[in-house]
């Protein structure tokens, strides 16, 4: 089960730095090798078909204004969960990677050395808060331990729609947390999936997956007709119904966060990778025809979709 309840987070606030607008302003490229990602450029939101939104974050970086034309911002406020004000932007990346359909990923590179000071916590968010009943699914790789360093942390990675504010009186979250080596009192490895009615106090129903998912996995929410089913590569896991449902437009979050800091013992990095997202508004959309739309957009070179009405 998820923790007790984080501390309120707050929206990112991200800045360019001098050198990093005019690295955009120069249209410069991350330089040779197998990881150049392509210059930064805001494209139009091309068509396509009606309330869908696709992405398979083909950015350059965190400054790419791409990233933020298309919904998209990097974590760099306080609060919570974890480790308190520690998010960054630094661990996000969009690297080539030869085991990701269309071999591009989005990276979240959380890093901690045990101590405050020298953890590194990531999250990418959307920024619409127009997404609300339909199907909400993506293509995750989980770790099962660190990039690099000795294993052992508390480490979260997380895929979630959620309200765009804790205080909502309609809050509304629905979870898929992986936790190679368990938390808050409990052993791991272990996947929760979670849907909250309320966030503080915490009111909420979930589900624990007790086995070892890391690697490349679809996971997939569905919420339609006052039902909330959760799925892991086709294979239902949970539901919940009743009032542990979506009540207000949300949107997309993806983070990679730890619950404490254990004690020192060298910086260790742990890697989450995100291939692509997809959302179909007011739609149950199977798992099969959910890769089959994702193939297409693949087959026809599109890279990003959004045509879900704005809130």
């Amino acid at each position: 089960m998820s923790q007790p309840r984080r501390t309120p987070r707050r929206r990112a606030r991200t800045a360019l730095t001098l050198s990093a607008l005019l690295c955009v302003l120069a249209a410069c490229s991350a330089g040779p090798g197998d990881d150049a990602a392509p210059a930064p450029s805001v494209a139009p939101t091309p068509s396509g078909p009606p309330g869908t939104l696709f992405d398979s974050f083909h950015y350059s970086g965190p400054g790419d204004p791409s990233l933020a034309a298309h919904g998209w911002e990097v974590r760099t406020g306080g609060g919570g969960p974890g480790i308190q004000d520690t998010w960054s932007a630094a661990g996000a990346d969009f690297p080539s990677d030869a085991t990701a359909q269309g071999g591009r990923v989005l990276r979240l590179q959380s890093s901690t050395d045990g101590t405050h000071q020298g953890t590194r916590q990531v999250e990418v968010q959307g920024t619409g808060k127009n997404l609300f009943t339909g199907t909400f699914a993506a293509r995750v790789h989980f770790s099962g331990k660190p990039t690099t360093g000795r294993n052992g942390d508390h480490v979260v990675q997380t895929f979630f729609p959620i309200s765009p504010a804790d205080d909502s009186a309609d809050y509304s979250e629905l979870d898929f947390e992986y936790l190679p080596n368990g938390g808050w009192g409990t052993t791991g490895p272990r996947l929760d999936n979670v849907s909250w009615h309320k966030a503080d106090p915490p009111d909420r129903v979930s589900h624990t997956l007790a086995r070892r998912t890391e690697g490349w996995h679809v996971l997939m929410v569905t919420a339609m007709n006052g039902t909330v089913t959760y799925s892991l590569d086709g294979e239902v896991l949970f539901t919940s119904s009743g009032k542990y449902v979506p009540r207000e437009k949300m949107d997309i979050h993806f983070s990679n966060w730890f619950i404490d800091t254990p004690a020192p013992g060298g910086p260790r990095t742990w890697d989450m990778k995100v291939n692509w997202v997809y959302y179909k508004a007011d739609e149950a959309v199977s798992p099969a025809d959910v890769q089959k739309t994702v193939d297409g957009f693949y087959s026809a070179g599109t890279t990003h979709i959004d045509t879900v009405p704005k809130a």
